[in-house]
This record gives structure tokens, sequence and C-alpha cells, in this order.
């Protein structure tokens, strides 16, 4: 039985790559994906993807990708070439956050957009982030990751004049646990051009980043006819 269905269209027709969500399925699930995208000649992203599970794939599904352990992401196929210049910058509160900002590189990289590192500038070290905002306003769009309280959002959000993606990150203890304290602060900042995804979504932040790339561009976001499968979205 077809326990998938991939959607090779979506790029062509939204502008935004599907990917594979590897969390809820089974290495025996993963396989067949990727198998079936590589009889195709196609080229596949995959996210959270534990190293656990990816150690359970067939070897050669695993000699066929390019696996990252921190970001729990692989991609199937040849990377295209980046732009000379990156117009997107990650900024990460902390050293914690590299996943989550690992990802949305990763995402943005399968689509040939290159993005500037930013790490460990959280505001209890506020000159940390001063030392580099110079840089990070070269950008056309900024992905903040930040945990905790959240303050990394506002502001950024007050000293730059693109648009800023928060992405609430799963660290933190007691009521800053889980990434819900530095979501609500996210949502309720005053701060004019902030824009909010999900917890710990590098994932969604990147391709909200290229579709605004592509807007500011006037041309469809990145679809090159190549990516895979899906929910967020994916199969």
């Amino acid at each position: 039985m077809v326990e998938f269905q991939l959607d090779w269209a979506r790029a062509a027709r939204t502008g935004a790559s599907e990917a594979v969500l590897c969390e809820p399925k089974t290495a025996a699930q993963i396989d067949a994906i990727v198998d079936h995208a590589q009889a195709a000649g196609r080229r596949l992203l995959l996210t959270r993807l534990s190293e656990r599970k990816f150690a359970r794939l067939g070897a050669v599904v695993r000699d066929g990708l390019d696996y990252d352990a921190q970001s729990r992401t692989a991609i199937l196929g040849a990377l295209p070439p980046p732009r000379s210049e990156a117009r997107v910058a990650i900024v990460c509160g902390g050293t914690s956050d590299a996943p989550v900002a690992v990802e949305a590189a990763r995402t943005l990289a399968f689509e040939g957009e290159g993005a500037t590192l930013v790490v460990d500038v959280g505001v209890a070290g506020l000159w940390r982030l001063m030392d580099r905002i110079d840089e990070i306003r070269r950008h056309r769009v900024v992905i903040a990751v930040a945990g905790m309280e959240g303050a990394l959002f506002s502001v950024l959000a007050g000293l730059v004049h693109c648009p800023v993606l928060a992405v609430p990150r799963s660290v933190g203890y007691g009521v800053g646990g889980g990434g819900r304290t530095a979501l609500h602060a996210a949502l309720a900042s005053c701060a004019s051009g902030l824009v909010v995804v999900n917890i710990d979504n590098g994932f969604g932040a990147a391709h909200a980043a290229l579709r605004m790339l592509a807007l500011t561009a006037g041309a469809p976001a990145a679809g090159r006819p190549s990516a895979g499968s899906g929910g967020r979205g994916e199969v």
C-alpha cells in the first residue's frame, strides 16, 4: 500500500517547496519517500530527523543524504548556488537557539538563498547585539530566534528597517519553559514590523522570508521545480 503522495508541483504552484516532516514518520516510511525521490531524480529537504531515526534508515538512503545533526535536517541532492550576498540575517539570543537557526539556514540554502548567522547576541548583554547591528541592518529580512522572555524580538524590530520574523524557542525554565513566554512576548510586542511563527519553527520562518524576498523582487518565490514531500505542508 502506498502511504504517501509527493506534491512535486508545489514549488511551481506556490513558490514554496515541500519538506518531509520526519518526526511522526517511521524509518521505513522515510526510506520509501527518499527512494521514490531518488528514482525520480528529485531533490528533497527532510526536517525533524533525529540522529536515532537517521541511524535506522537504510544504508543507501543514509549515504545519499547530507545530514546535519544539530538542526535535525537532511538534504537529498546538490544545493543550488547561493546568491553572492546573503539577504537574510538569522539572529540568535543564545547558543542554545542554534538548532532552530541552522534549520532556517539550511531551509534557505535548499532554495538557493544564503543567510548570515549572528549567534549569542541576547539583550542581557546588549552590547553584543549593538556590536553587530550595522551588519544586521544590511539584510532584507531578519529572522530572530530567542527563548526565555523573548526580549530580542522587540529590540531588533525597533532597530532595523526590514521585516523581523520572530521564532520563539523552547528553551528556558519555570514560566519561561517550553517557549510559551517568548511566544506571548512576540505576539504582544509593540514594535512594528514584527511577525511571529510557531515555537521552534525555523522552517516556517525561512519560507516566510523567501516569500517576502520574492515580493520585493517582483518575482515568484524561490520555486525550483525540485523539492520534496510533505506537512508543515508535508505528506
